[in-house]
C-alpha cells in the first residue's frame, strides 16, 4: 500500500483483483473519515487496509461499473452498511451483468444498486473534504473522475494512465468521447494536477500532456 500525503487530503493505494486495480482508501486527515473509490475485489485485503490506517468510512464511491472496480463494491457496502454513490446511471448496464461478467474477470461479483447516481459538475463528501464529479465518457458511458481541487489530486478509474488511456473496445466505449473528455475536461485542470488511475502508477496530468502517446498536446495536435 502506498501514500499519497497530500493534506487535507490523504489517499493511500490499495491493489486488489486478478487485473491489479487501485483501489483508494481517501480520507479527511482532520476527521479522519473517508471512502474507498473503486474496492472491486479481495474485500478482507481492503478492510485491513482501512484498519491500519485507522479512517472511519462513510460511503463506497464507483468511478465506473465493471467488473474488477466495483464488482464486489455491493457486498462491501451490505457488510458495513455504506452508501455506494457513483457511477453515472449511463453505466447501469454495466452494473446490471456483473454477475455474467465476473467469471470473465475472475472475480466473484453481485449486482447492487447504487444509492446515488452521479452527474457531471456535482460533489461527492466526506469528512470535511468535497471531491469534485466529472463525467468522462468513452471507457464506458457513464465514467466518472473525481477531483479534489484543494490539493490538485485527481481519482480517474480508466480514463487515463501513465503512458495510456482506456480501452474504448467494450461494449458502448467511444474512441473519440475518451479523448474529448481527457482533453476537454481533464486538462484545463492543471499541469499539475497528481492523478491515480484504475491500473499502474501514478502521474500528473502535465507528464501526459508532454509524452503520452495517445493525448499528448503533440498527439492531439497532428490529429486535428
Amino acid at each position: 500500500m502506498t501514500e499519497a500525503p497530500q493534506a487535507p487530503l490523504r489517499a493511500a493505494i490499495i491493489t486488489v483483483t486478478p487485473y491489479q486495480q487501485n483501489c483508494s482508501l481517501v480520507w479527511c486527515s482532520k476527521t479522519m473519515r473517508g471512502a474507498l473509490v473503486d474496492p472491486g475485489g479481495d474485500l478482507d485485503l481492503i478492510k485491513a487496509s482501512v484498519a491500519k490506517a485507522g479512517v472511519t468510512l462513510e460511503k463506497i464511491l464507483l468511478t465506473h461499473g465493471h467488473a474488477d472496480h466495483c464488482g464486489q463494491a455491493g457486498m462491501l457496502a451490505k457488510e458495513l452498511s455504506l452508501p455506494i454513490e457513483g457511477p453515472h446511471e449511463a453505466d447501469r448496464f454495466w452494473i446490471a451483468r456483473l454477475e455474467d461478467d465476473g467469471p470473465r474477470f475472475g472475480i466473484e461479483t453481485k449486482i447492487f444498486e447504487p444509492d446515488r447516481w452521479l452527474e457531471d459538475g456535482e460533489t461527492v463528501s466526506f469528512g470535511e473534504i468535497e471531491l469534485e464529479v466529472i463525467h468522462c465518457p468513452g471507457h464506458t458511458p457513464g465514467h466518472v473522475v473525481f477531483f479534489h481541487r484543494a490539493t490538485n489530486f485527481a481519482f480517474v478509474g480508466d480514463v487515463l494512465f501513465a503512458g495510456s488511456i482506456g480501452r474504448t473496445d467494450f461494449p458502448m466505449g467511444n474512441h473519440q468521447d475518451l479523448l474529448d473528455a481527457i482533453t476537454g475536461k481533464l486538462w484545463p485542470l492543471g499541469n499539475e494536477v497528481t492523478f491515480v488511475p484504475g491500473h499502474g502508477p501514478t502521474s500528473t496530468f502535465g507528464r501526459e500532456r508532454q509524452s503520452n502517446p495517445f493525448v499528448s498536446d503533440a498527439a492531439v495536435g497532428a490529429g486535428r
